[in-house]
């Protein structure tokens, strides 16, 4: 996959300011009857940042998605999106945003030229098809009819629709989802590109590795409620990032501790010989995601029990 061209930002729609949130959420709120499926949901997304939004199967992401892209209404709460509340947004707001779909459902009796080139027609500012087609690495597909493609080739042919338009906000739901290792890193590529290029997105994947590869920022729902929000390093706080030094005595022991090396030295000191089995763990975003989801399901089991 090839970097998209660089654009020079342009000023859209009465875009008031490069400082403004491209996306604004306060207490966010969706009701289906007597569920609650967002419960007091906020955040934030600067302009030129990949956000990631996580979180367990039907914790509130695809619903907190769709509200934000003008699918579906919100019970409570306020959302702006490129300065417009989604729910009345027309149009030329729409024409500002790539949207990848979890799943296309494109059977494709037409070339990924003809598609891209059809799609590129409704925008009043698309990239060229080249360029796309070359960013998306099918230019040996171009001419082949879409539903003659692999699965990762189709999933391509998405992102592909989804930035044609070059869009300022750019929604990406569970994108590599089916993709093999190689096809993953061929992805990220483009998104890094992309994101050079100014692109805002937004992410959502089951993939922690992915979300810590590509974002900024994270925000975590689980049960509607935000329980989690920070640079994707710093998520969870420091207490979740507490290393644990693991090692063979009279069985696999372990320790968590912020000074890693000190305890080290005194396990060397107290054994007088090489430590067996000596290993420093430092827990990755999926660790720190699993503790925050386990702790709040926990805590949501607890309030379900005294009420």
């Amino acid at each position: 996959m090839r970097a998209l061209p660089l654009s020079r930002p342009t000023r859209h729609h009465g875009y008031m300011s490069t400082t403004e949130p491209v996306v604004s959420v306060r207490d966010l709120r969706k009701n289906y009857g007597a569920f609650t499926a967002l419960n007091g949901v906020s955040f934030e997304i600067e302009r030129g940042e990949t956000f990631a939004l996580l979180g367990p199967n039907g914790a509130g992401k695809s619903t907190t998605i769709e509200i934000l892209e003008g699918y579906r209404n919100r019970s409570g709460g306020e959302a702006r999106v490129l300065g417009t509340d989604p729910a009345a947004g027309g149009l030329a707001w729409k024409a500002r945003l790539g949207i990848v779909l979890q799943s296309s459902g494109e059977s494709g009796a037409i070339t990924v030229r003809e598609q891209l080139s059809h799609f590129a027609s409704f925008y009043p500012n698309p990239r060229s098809v080249d360029e796309v087609i070359a960013a998306v690495g099918l230019e040996s597909k171009q001419k082949t009819l879409i539903r003659n493609l692999s699965g990762g080739q189709k999933r391509r042919v998405d992102v592909a629709l989804g930035v044609i338009g070059r869009p300022e906000l750019l929604f990406l739901d569970e994108p590599t989802t089916g993709f093999d290792p190689e096809a993953r890193h061929q992805f990220w590529a483009l998104i890094r590109a992309l994101k050079s290029d100014g692109t805002t997105i937004l992410l959502t994947t089951h993939y922690l590795d992915e979300a810590a590869q590509l974002s900024d920022r994270a925000g975590v729902i689980s049960d509607g409620r935000l329980i989690g929000l920070g640079a994707i390093d710093e998520i969870g706080g420091a207490d979740a990032r507490v290393p644990i030094v693991r090692w063979l005595e009279g069985g696999v022991r372990e320790e968590r501790t912020a000074e890693p090396g000190t305890f080290i030295a005194s396990l060397q000191s107290r054994l007088g010989v090489e430590v067996p089995g000596l290993e420093i763990i430092r827990p990755s975003l999926e660790d720190v995601y699993l503790g925050m989801v386990s702790s709040a399901g926990k805590v949501s089991t607890r309030s379900e029990v005294g009420a």
